[in-house]
């Protein structure tokens, strides 16, 4: 099935998002999440974000932080990216190790934004952001972000916009060091991205790669250019899938998507058992 779109404004949104994704209305859009019902929340979301500024430079806590602090889980997620102006960046890690006494001290000043690592990019770039580091995201980019289903942020700096900062909570969970983590590259097709403990990432660009992909599922299914169906739903970019078994997938000849897996209780129930483990 389909997911439902939601389209967020954001500071640092677009008015020029594809009419794929919906009614824009002259809105400034940053993020398109794509949701089930309110009473059946995956453990995995999907968003495309869209960017005309620099976004906050920010920090996600992991699941035992955010839990000491009354959330129900952490943050970790994967960006890929789908388009980039010349000279658009983003930045994750920071050049040098710093002490929670520096970083909090250069959130203030502003001179953190110096400090991070800022990285080009271009279409095909994926960067796996682990809970702690600290990062942000550069003006002019599109990008898929797969991450796990949490609404937590601890911006440290944004710019001088008036926007609250959370340097206590944002301090305490960063570690501010230089990016070292193997989940990022450059995607060539039948590739997995990201293995990891929330969740499992791959890109396709040829409908023999999803004999790579194990099954039954559930995945979700993000298209990135042409035709996906399963069964009698069809997508194309700005929808997000929701099927039980990869096996049932049919791609056009052009056809780009981006899979998603995620290590719940699944079993060979398939879909009834993630129904289950709705938060």
């Amino acid at each position: 099935m389909k997911l439902q779109k939601h389209l967020v404004e954001k500071p640092w949104g677009r008015n020029d998002v594809p009419p794929a994704f919906g009614d824009v209305a002259g809105r400034n859009i940053g993020e398109v999440w794509y949701e089930t019902t309110a009473n059946d929340a995956l453990p995995i979301l999907v968003k495309w974000l869209f960017t005309s500024e620099k976004l906050s430079i920010q920090v996600h806590p992991n699941d035992v932080q955010a839990q000491e602090r009354g959330l129900a889980s952490g943050k970790e997620e994967c960006w890929f990216v789908v388009s980039a102006e010349p000279g658009a960046v983003l930045g994750i890690g920071t050049q040098s190790a710093l002490s929670a006494d520096a970083l909090r001290g250069a959130a203030l000043s502003g001179e953190v934004e110096m400090l991070m690592d800022w990285k080009p990019v271009s279409a095909g770039d994926y960067y796996y952001i682990p809970a702690g580091t600290v990062h942000a995201i550069g003006a002019g980019i599109t990008l898929v972000e797969v991450q796990q289903y949490a609404d937590v942020t601890y911006r440290l700096f944004d710019y001088w916009r008036p926007r609250d900062l959370h340097l206590d909570d944002g301090v305490a969970v960063s570690v501010a060091a230089p990016y070292a983590d193997l989940r990022s590259g450059r995607s060539v097709g039948g590739q997995q991205l990201v293995n990891g403990p929330f969740f499992q990432l791959w890109y396709i660009d040829d409908i023999m790669q999803l004999a790579l992909l194990p099954d039954p599922g559930p995945f979700l299914v993000i298209p990135l250019a042409g035709d996906v169906a399963s069964g009698t739903e069809h997508a194309r970019v700005g929808d997000c899938l929701l099927i039980d078994a990869i096996r049932h997938l049919a791609l056009s000849n052009d056809a780009r998507l981006l899979a998603v897996s995620w290590r719940v209780c699944c079993g060979k129930n398939g879909l009834e058992n993630v129904w289950a483990s709705k938060k």
